[in-house]
C-alpha cells in the first residue's frame, strides 16, 4: 500500500492541490481512508493534520451508501454479461472470505472490521461484506462510520506521530 500511496502522490503532487489527492485516494479501495492519511503526512504531502482529518473521512465515506445500496443489483448484472461474470465472483468471493467476524459478531463485528487497519478491511469490503449480508442500513451505516473513526485514530497517530517524528 505505502508504495501505491507514494506513486500516487508522486504522480499527481504538483498537479492538483494536496488536498484533492488525499481525497480521491481515501476514495479508492484498497487505499480508503489509510492511504488518505499517509499520503498526507509530513513524509509525503505535509497537509496538516486538521486538515486532512475530514477531507480523508468524507473521501472515504463518499462511496459507501452507494455500495450499500447497489452492489448486490451491480454484481447480479455483472454475472449475467460475457466477461465480467468472473470479475463479480471474485468480487462475492472476496466478500465471502471476509464474512465471519461480520457475521457471528453483527454490529460490533462490522465496527471492527472496518476499523482496524489491516490489509483487507475497511470501508469498502465492510459495507460489501455488510451488503451481500443483506445487513440493514440503519446497522451497517453507523458500524462503518463508527468503524472509519477508529481507524482515523490509529492511522493519524501512525501518520503524524510516528511518520511526524521520523520525516518532521
Amino acid at each position: 500500500m505505502n508504495s501505491l500511496v507514494q506513486t500516487l502522490t508522486a504522480t499527481l503532487g504538483g498537479t492538483i492541490p494536496s488536498e484533492l489527492i488525499i481525497f480521491l485516494i481515501s476514495m479508492l479501495p484498497l487505499l480508503e481512508l489509510r492511504g488518505g492519511l499517509l499520503a498526507a503526512s509530513p513524509a509525503l504531502l505535509n497537509v496538516p493534520i486538521l486538515r486532512a482529518i475530514p477531507i480523508c473521512i468524507l473521501g472515504n465515506l463518499l462511496p459507501i451508501p452507494f455500495i450499500l445500496l447497489l452492489v448486490e443489483r451491480l454484481l447480479n448484472w455483472m454475472e449475467s454479461v460475457p466477461g465480467l461474470g468472473g470479475i463479480a465472483h471474485w468480487i462475492r468471493a472476496r466478500a465471502d472470505r471476509n464474512k465471519g467476524q461480520i457475521e457471528t459478531y453483527g454490529f460490533w463485528g462490522l465496527t471492527l472490521f472496518v476499523g482496524i487497519p489491516l490489509p483487507g478491511t475497511g470501508a469498502w469490503t465492510g459495507s460489501l461484506v455488510a451488503s451481500l449480508l443483506h445487513m440493514r442500513i440503519r446497522k451497517s451505516f453507523p458500524a462503518i462510520l463508527l468503524g472509519v473513526a477508529i481507524a482515523t485514530v490509529i492511522m493519524s497517530i501512525i501518520s503524524y506521530g510516528l511518520l511526524g517524528v521520523l520525516f518532521g
